[in-house]
């Protein structure tokens, strides 16, 4: 069965040369008829797959030819420009380094606002708390903002609230290469668990 589908999916980002910078230029080009130059950009081009429960798919290719784009597509971060996307399955996502993450909020208050967004319960996300927090070895830095972390403490965080909140299909890009060597092995080793578990 499948838990990705994509139909002849094609996504397109407008690329601005220059932009206003304040208001004030934005009126003041306007009034001087500035137009701005606007390139498209195919990310991607009537691309059709499909991953089946319990299979594991890397993306490979240069920078630019879309696979952040892919993963950003499943997760509904972005829209296609067109063709279809059917996701079956709750998905855990670690795309960019803090993505999800409130910068004031402490490392506990960002686990509950992360995970709701998740789809977890406040008592879901209680029960989960202690083990997310042992997996990312935070403890002693749970309750200070997450602004003041390191690209570091940001991964371990986000891959603990990624993998414990039940996940059916886990994305994720290369912001595990910020990690140190020993957390790396940790996450590759949840996610063998995880896929012997059909993720």
């Amino acid at each position: 069965m499948a838990v990705i589908n994509f139909n002849r999916v094609s996504k397109r980002f407008d690329l601005h040369s220059e932009r206003a910078r304040s208001f004030q230029e934005t009126v003041v080009g306007a009034f001087r008829g500035n137009r701005q130059e606007r390139e498209e950009f195919w990310a991607l081009r009537s691309v059709s797959f499909e991953v089946q429960r319990g299979e594991t798919v890397g993306l490979i290719g240069a920078n630019g030819t879309g696979k952040s784009t892919v993963l950003k597509l499943i997760s509904r971060i972005v829209e296609p420009t067109s063709g279809e996307i059917e996701v079956t399955g709750r998905v855990g996502a670690l795309l960019e380094l803090g993505a999800g993450f409130h910068p004031d909020l402490t490392g506990g208050e960002n686990i509950y606002l992360n995970a709701s967004i998740q789809g977890l319960s406040r008592d879901d996300v209680r029960g989960k708390f202690d083990q997310i927090v042992d997996f990312a070895e935070l403890q002693r830095f749970i309750d200070v903002p997450v602004k003041h972390y390191s690209s570091g403490m940001y991964v371990r965080l986000g891959f603990a609230v990624a993998v414990h909140t039940e996940p059916e299909i886990l994305l994720v890009d290369e912001v595990l290469g910020v990690g140190d060597a020993a957390f790396q092995r940790k996450c590759l080793d949840r996610i063998q668990g995880l896929q012997r578990q059909g993720v």
